[in-house]
């Protein structure tokens, strides 16, 4: 895989790859600058009304996004030739969407600290999501990073509504 920087794809090349879509997030993480923070807030809006709607359906969307994520990373790396490439969010769609399923409260003040918390532990990346996000590779280490800054997030999330709220 290129270590160069990674050229963007067109949103020509989505439409004709659907796999790339899902990868690059509806074309969120085309976004030239902070595309994990645009595809974390794309995920984030798109998956308030299913758990507003359902918590059933929120949680069947969560497992399939989860359980093909690896799949659909993976093939978006393969085919832009760069492992975890910036633009692909599919793994931030469904770190805030775990995170957004085990909230005290569903609520616009969780969603905001959700949002934050999440982009905070994705970028830092305190051990041992850097160890994960250097040494698995393919579409399962892409995903694995950010399920592991969603447990970080829940954490301090939890903690402060015991201990402050």
């Amino acid at each position: 895989m290129s270590k160069n920087k990674p050229r963007i794809p067109k949103f020509s090349e989505l439409l004709q790859n659907p796999m790339l879509m899902l990868g690059f997030g509806f074309g969120s993480g085309l976004s030239p600058k902070g595309p994990g923070t645009v595809g974390t807030l794309l995920g984030l809006l798109l998956f308030i009304p299913i758990l507003l709607w359902s918590e059933w359906l929120a949680w069947l969307v969560f497992g399939l996004g989860l359980f093909v994520g690896s799949y659909i990373c993976g093939k978006s790396s393969e085919y832009m030739q760069v492992h975890d490439h910036g633009g692909i969010v599919w793994d931030e769609f469904v770190g805030i969407w775990l995170i957004l399923l085990v909230l005290p409260e569903q609520a616009w003040q969780y969603w905001l600290a959700a949002f934050i918390t999440f982009r905070i532990f994705d970028i830092w990346k305190p051990w041992p999501i850097k160890n994960v996000d250097e040494q698995v590779e393919g579409g399962f280490g892409i995903m694995l990073d950010d399920v592991l800054a969603a447990f970080y997030s829940i954490l301090v999330i939890w903690l402060g509504y015991l201990f402050i709220v």
